[in-house]
């Protein structure tokens, strides 16, 4: 009786411990599985990406829309109102200072004039469509718009909060819808005095360094002016830089006594970031290397394996690529961005 008492009891005992196992044991596995992926400090390395602190020229960019214009239009007006009886010009046809354009009947019910001539007051091309025969203008009214010829120039307007630092002289790139893939540069060459209280923008006018045959006036143009350039600075990638409460960290690639590569936490001074890196003031120097990719789970003192191209050979390797490439004379490189003033 002992002997069926105790083989009961050591199959129970089987069956709890197979039920458990069924219950509990994908939880044990899964938890395990997390913790692999942390490895315990001084035990496994943490794979990251490097890149190098390099000493670069960085542009801050200020991007506006604009139109292109002629350097000097004007528009044409009658001397008397009355109603519109011929227009001897289409848009597009050069008139020269003083030719025949328009003729104006000043006629009203019961008195008849003789019609009273339009002439162009400056020579140019007909850059706007001129209103049709038969309808009434007064002495208020433009029939058309003459440009002169010349080079074409670009007028834009700057938002208020953009004003500062805008002086004649400075370079920019711009963009035409008509040409994709091309760029023109340009200089600022007027900044008006004074702000236009309605739009609250600043009015500046740029001319092409070159003349070119293809850019006509009322094309849209995409402007990015040179505000400023920070020569000969130590910048690191953006992303390397760590803020928190105001203080700006970075995970230095640093070696121990064995000569293996570890995390050193490194607090430094950051300025201006433009085109995607930052400029470092001060806790770092030209060649280290910095943690861009992995540093989350840092802390300081953790081994670790450095995978991938380090970024700086990276950049280098797709420059030199691009060196041999069939990119269109004149592209504008991608890097380019907009920024903001130290």
């Amino acid at each position: 009786m002992k002997k069926n008492w105790l083989k009961k009891g050591i199959f129970a005992i089987v069956i709890l411990i197979t039920i458990a196992g069924f219950l509990f044991g994908p939880s044990i596995l899964a938890t395990r599985g997390s913790n692999a992926s942390l490895p315990p400090r001084g035990m496994s390395a943490f794979s990251v990406r490097s890149a190098d602190a390099q000493v670069q020229t960085l542009h801050a960019f200020l991007e506006v829309n604009g139109d292109i214009v002629s350097p000097q239009q004007a528009d044409v007006f009658p001397d008397v109102a009355g109603r519109l009886v011929s227009v001897n010009v289409v848009l597009g046809s050069y008139v020269r200072q003083g030719q025949l354009i328009a003729e104006i009947d000043p006629s009203r019910p019961g008195s008849t004039f003789m019609n009273s001539p339009v002439y162009a007051p400056i020579s140019g091309i007909i850059s706007k469509t001129p209103i049709s025969v038969g309808m009434t203008v007064g002495t208020n009214t433009s029939i058309t718009v003459i440009s002169a010829n010349g080079s074409a120039l670009i007028s834009a307007r700057i938002p208020e909060r953009e004003i500062a630092g805008l002086v004649p002289g400075l370079k920019a790139e711009v963009s035409l819808q008509a040409y994709p893939g091309e760029t023109f540069t340009a200089t600022v060459t007027q900044v008006s005095p004074v702000l236009d209280s309605a739009s609250r923008t600043k009015l500046i006018n740029l001319a092409f360094d070159q003349n070119d045959s293809r850019i006509k006036a009322g094309m849209f143009a995409r402007i990015s002016i040179n505000t400023r350039t920070y020569t000969d600075i130590i910048t690191v990638p953006a992303e390397a830089v760590i803020s928190n409460h105001g203080i700006n960290t970075v995970f230095v690639v640093g070696q121990n006594n064995n000569g293996q590569p570890v995390a050193v936490k490194r607090e430094v001074s950051c300025g201006v970031t433009l085109q995607g890196r930052t400029e470092i003031k001060s806790g770092l120097s030209e060649g280290e290397s910095v943690i861009v990719q992995g540093q989350q789970l840092l802390s300081g003192g953790e081994s670790l394996r450095i995978v991938g191209i380090p970024i700086a050979q990276a950049e280098n390797t797709n420059s030199s690529a691009e060196a041999g490439s069939t990119r269109p004379e004149g592209a504008r490189p991608e890097s380019a961005a907009p920024g903001g003033a130290r």
